[in-house]
């Protein structure tokens, strides 16, 4: 048995949901549980929707649009999700009348993407003469807890999936589950989200709770790459990384499965696939435990832009007790989350990606120390062997030099599989671009 998750963008018309009809086709004998995302934009136009309503407006035009046209454009029932759309106007008229969006009805709202998706890809399923059934979350065992809105699934689903999904897996039951991501039920019946990477995780979960052979998910480029194409033309598909690789790649920019999704799968030793669905024959980028042969010294380059730096030091607070304590339990207090950091005694440099107001943080930290602000800044990380670190920085730094690149902070994270700089955002691409030259074309990758 696999898992095949594939994202908004993979369903968000009649001809992608034809083409991942094709692909699920293609893996039918390895048994495929199909998890899906809502179709395009479905989840913004939901939360435009719950806002007109909050003003008093019922309007879903766009929505019964969307799914009203692609049914018909795939020659199904006019009516295959016309009781869920009754549904949708009936909770936003109830919307309407209270002027007010709770976190609770919020999820409720948002599911109707994913319940919607799947009930249009298994009705164009049977109609091609692939046995299929949807399923929405909480009918394959998917339970959380109460926490709207990033909502955490709980130990129960490591027995709930199972007995839901196991005469399917021993050939019992024959249709294809397709399956709603991203939401779930709590234990009193109310609909809940996952919150950031919840589609990612729904199908980790189902893999690893079923002990599929393989979890994968579908994207539109050839697996994990040395670097964002968009940015290097050049780059090349990785065949293999580790799960803590793929973690600091998602961590850092890279558009991978979000890092909480990883954890199921680091549970069981579960195998993660990255696939291109415009490319079915490429074999993408396996995602596992630990190499299976030599690690590579550097395994990808990836960024992230619009980062503040901040920079805090206080000669005050020399050989005192009590101050990385301090400055860490502001940025509790405020909620603000920190990416990168490099420390000394008495100075901090770190940097957080938020468009929360700093305003009050920053005047907290002032009490204590000097703060200084930088806007403006990106992160640009090297995933790499820490055995090979030295000849990777070297090689990075003697290419930054060359072209005049400052590097304003740098960070080795605990994982020893990352290398973090701070460079201006201006220079991001560039910078990128300059070291996947060195590294991998020209470099270390080749003669190590």
């Amino acid at each position: 048995m696999i898992v095949m998750k594939f994202g908004g963008s993979s369903v968000a018309d009649a001809e992608r949901i034809r083409h991942v009809a094709s692909i699920i086709q293609a893996y039918r004998g390895q048994r495929p549980v199909v998890v899906l995302s809502a179709m395009g934009d479905t989840t913004d136009h939901l939360l435009e929707a719950a806002e007109r309503a909050v003003c008093g407006t019922v309007d879903c035009g766009a929505i019964e649009a969307l799914h009203v046209k692609t049914a018909q454009d795939l020659g199904l029932e006019a009516g295959v999700c016309a009781d869920l759309l009754s549904e949708l106007k009936t909770l936003l008229t109830g919307i309407s009348m209270l002027r007010e969006l709770t976190k609770r009805t919020r999820d409720y709202l948002v599911s109707f993407g994913e319940r919607l998706s799947v009930r249009m890809m298994a009705s164009f399923l049977n109609a091609q003469g692939i046995a299929a059934q949807f399923f929405d979350a909480w009918d394959v065992g998917m339970v959380s807890d109460s926490r709207y809105m990033a909502a955490e699934l709980l130990e129960d689903v490591w027995h709930t999936i199972p007995a839901r999904l196991s005469a399917y897996k021993n050939g019992t039951e024959t249709a294809i589950p397709v399956v709603t991501g991203f939401i779930a039920k709590n234990k009193e019946g109310a609909i809940t989200t996952l919150g950031r990477g919840g589609s990612d995780l729904s199908a980790t979960i189902i893999g690893a709770a079923m002990g599929a052979s393989e979890i994968q998910t579908w994207k539109d480029v050839d697996g994990i790459m040395t670097a964002d194409p968009r940015i290097v033309p050049e780059a090349r598909p990785v065949p293999e990384v580790t799960y803590e690789e793929a973690q600091e790649l998602a961590m850092f920019g890279a558009q991978v499965l979000h890092p909480r999704s990883m954890i199921p799968c680091r549970k069981t030793g579960t195998p993660v696939r990255v696939k291109n669905s415009y490319n079915i024959q490429s074999p993408g980028t396996l995602i596992v435990e630990r190499h299976s042969g030599t690690t590579p010294p550097v395994i990808a380059i990836t960024s992230v832009k619009d980062i503040i730096l901040i920079d805090i030091q206080s000669s005050r607070m020399l050989g005192a007790a009590g101050f990385m304590a301090h400055i860490f339990n502001q940025f509790l207090k405020w909620e603000v989350s920190i990416d990168v950091i490099a420390t000394s005694e008495v100075s901090v440099s770190l940097t957080v990606n938020t468009k929360k107001d700093l305003t009050g943080l920053l005047e907290d930290i002032s009490g204590v120390a000097d703060v200084h602000k930088k806007t403006g800044k990106a992160i640009v990380t090297i995933i790499c062997d820490a055995s090979h670190a030295s000849a990777t920085l070297a090689s990075a730094f003697l290419a930054l030099s060359r072209h005049g690149i400052n590097v304003q902070m740098i960070s080795q994270g605990a994982s020893k599989v990352n290398v973090s700089f701070i460079v201006e955002a201006s220079e991001a691409d560039g910078v990128v671009r300059i070291l996947h030259q060195a590294l991998f074309v020209a470099g270390i990758v080749q003669t190590a």
